[in-house]
């Protein structure tokens, strides 16, 4: 196996290779849970805060789940 990158995230590869296993099971598994719709309270005040910042929801979101942390 060659050797990772370092930032190598460990995802499924990009190209059409992947057989299907458990790493892909398990990178579609993690996609779902951290795509799952919040809480409206929450939903709501992400909206509000993308707004202001003029980025679309899904955008924002993006931004929280990369950097771990809100804009």
């Amino acid at each position: 196996m060659a050797a990772e990158r370092i930032g190598h995230n460990g995802g499924p590869p990009l190209e059409e290779e992947n057989d299907g296993g458990w790493g892909l099971f398990i990178w579609r598994k993690a996609h779902k849970r951290a795509w799952k719709t919040p809480p409206r309270e929450i939903a709501l005040r992400r909206l509000e805060r993308a707004e202001a910042l003029g980025m679309s929801y899904k955008a924002y979101t993006l931004e929280i789940l990369e950097r771990g942390r809100h804009l």
